[in-house]
């Protein structure tokens, strides 16, 4: 794959595309994922968290059918919830960016990042600090603590 770009998030659709990419890449190909994007975006309406986090069944049914997104219901569920939760983090903190960086350590922001979101596991969590440009240990370093040694 290759190392992801950094982006510094303008607002808080860039940190909830961001996420959203990872989440859609758990389990799948991520060059799926990078030539169906384009459709993803346009069909998330630009990962504006304010509008999907107002998604009802209805329009999470209408996701499902939509052929320019990877059409797998939870994942697309997920990406409701953690608009929500982005949102509700923004408002608590001051800032999501706050949010991000009043943890001590990676692994503590990891471990919260996966509890409060949807489908962001540990590599996930890797993928999204790297892009967003938060400070994250070097891909040796993780990848021997997570026991993934070889694996790419």
């Amino acid at each position: 794959m290759g190392r992801p770009q950094n982006i510094t998030p303008k607002s808080l659709a860039g940190y909830l595309e961001v996420m959203s990419k990872a989440v859609f890449q758990t389990g799948i190909s991520w060059r799926v994922v990078d030539v169906k994007w384009p459709g993803i975006k346009e069909a998330f309406r630009g990962f504006e968290p304010e509008v999907i986090s107002r998604f009802t069944v209805t329009d999470i049914d209408k996701m499902v059918q939509d052929k320019r997104v990877i059409r797998n219901r939870r994942k697309i569920e997920a990406i409701v919830a953690n608009a929500r939760r982005l949102l509700e983090l923004d408002g608590q903190y001051g800032s999501f960016k706050k949010y991000l960086r009043s943890f001590n350590s990676f692994e503590e922001l990891t471990r919260d990042l996966h509890k409060n979101f949807k489908y962001l596991g540990e590599m996930g969590s890797y993928y999204f600090l790297w892009v967003v440009g938060e400070k994250i240990p070097s891909w040796e370093e993780f990848s021997a603590a997570h026991g993934l040694v070889g694996k790419m």
